[in-house]
């Protein structure tokens, strides 16, 4: 992965109010925590962040530069922990940065990506999304890929068939199942998994001395 840098702003004010002024300025609350330190409020540049994100994925380790405060400490090496998505808006509303040291060796969940083709009339099914691994702060990486190319039906990937990248161990079970091939269901297949009972059929009830 390699290492971003940031311009961010210590933030004094708090609360849902300053929270979106903070977000109609065109930035994003954060709080950076960690190493024992007392908890920074910080504005990030929503834009630049976005862009991180996108290029480096959510595990993005960046030296954060801040600006106008000269108590704290100007220049922090931070990783991206948490970030909050609004639920309708699909906008950053929030961001968890926690403090790393070069070097650091640090736990993440990393995304998984299938690759390749298996063998014809075949279905894949992926049980898992992304895998723990352990890897030091500036080498986290940024996804992992496993090869299904001409797996026949029956096969099943488990985690430590997943290429890791060199410095990089495995922290998930492995033996948990990643990626399952089965034979692709044919067209009778799916009609007859097809649950008909009682679709649009109304039972009579028989007639009776009162009814009639």
């Amino acid at each position: 992965m390699s290492e971003v840098r940031l311009t961010v702003e210590p933030r004094s004010e708090f609360g849902k109010g300053a929270a979106r002024r903070t977000r109609r300025a065109g930035k994003i609350p954060a709080v950076l925590y960690g190493h024992g330190v007392d908890p920074r409020h910080l504005a990030l540049p929503a834009i630049e962040f976005a862009r991180v994100v996108r290029e480096n994925g959510q595990n993005a380790v960046i030296t954060l530069d801040v600006t106008g405060d000269a108590k704290d400490k100007p220049t922090e090496l931070a990783l991206t922990k948490t970030v909050t998505f609004h639920p309708l808006k699909n906008y950053i509303e929030h961001v968890d940065l926690l403090v790393v040291q070069r070097g650091e060796k640090l736990t993440v969940d990393v995304p998984v990506t299938v690759t390749g083709q298996a063998g014809p009339g075949t279905l894949v099914t992926q049980e898992l999304d992304t895998l723990q691994v352990e890897a030091e702060a500036m080498t986290l990486p940024e996804h992992l890929e496993i090869a299904v190319d001409g797996s026949e039906a029956g096969t099943q990937l488990t985690a430590s068939q997943v290429a890791l990248p060199s410095g990089t161990t495995l922290v998930t079970d492995p033996e948990a199942l990643v990626v399952v091939v089965s034979e692709a269901p044919t067209e009778a297949d799916m009609e007859a998994t097809v649950d008909t009972e009682g679709a649009g059929v109304v039972e009579e009830k028989p007639e009776t001395a009162e009814s009639a």
